[in-house]
């Protein structure tokens, strides 16, 4: 009888999906590609408050909001494969990526990211 951590191609709990090798490399390419584009939406930002600095006040404004987007940003991308599912579920909601990327995952975790995506517009509202 083999223990959980000497089985090979199994996740020691049953809840977590297998990612196969093809999955892996379109969920890094969606993951990255989002995070890049929320990124640059940031960078932008910066830019127009940065250029609207007239007093110290606005400069710790936009520290401030350097801050807060950066929690934010650190908080919804999270890049491991048990936690996948619910990452893509919620920018999948947010419009940060698209069903069409998601294209080539296994139809078990396309429900399961459209479920949570269902779920945080139900409860979002």
């Amino acid at each position: 009888m083999s223990s959980p951590s000497t089985t090979t191609d199994r996740y020691p709990y049953q809840k977590e999906p297998i990612w196969s090798r093809s999955e892996k490399a379109i969920a890094r390419r969606v993951f990255d590609a989002a995070l890049g584009r929320e990124l640059h939406e940031v960078i932008q930002s910066t830019k127009q408050m940065a250029v609207g600095i007239q007093q110290s006040s606005d400069l710790w404004d936009l520290e401030k909001y350097l801050t807060q987007r950066r929690k934010e940003i650190d908080r919804k991308y999270t890049y491991r494969h048990s936690e996948l599912t619910q990452v893509f579920g919620r920018l999948l909601h947010d419009r940060r990526i698209s069903e069409e990327e998601l294209r080539g995952l296994s139809e078990d975790k396309l429900r399961s990211i459209r479920s949570v995506a269902e779920f945080f517009a139900k409860y979002a509202a």
